[in-house]
């Protein structure tokens, strides 16, 4: 459960809950859910967030 207290400026506590639910992945899926996502369109994008991860662990063990 993500909170976030408002001690007087609700500008700077709302902008601190948007900057929590970016890091935490919620505002993404919230734009996700939006619209209905065909099957073959979710398929795609699973198996193309599996080789950007991919991509990227092989990206940082050929750093190290």
């Amino acid at each position: 459960m993500i909170e976030v207290e408002v001690r007087g400026d609700v500008e700077h506590a709302l902008r601190i809950l948007k900057k929590k639910l970016q890091l935490d992945g919620m505002k993404k899926e919230m734009k996700r859910r939006e619209f209905y996502e065909k099957p073959s369109a979710k398929r795609r994008r699973k198996t193309a967030e599996s080789h950007r991860k991919q991509r990227k662990l092989m990206f940082r063990k050929e750093r190290d």
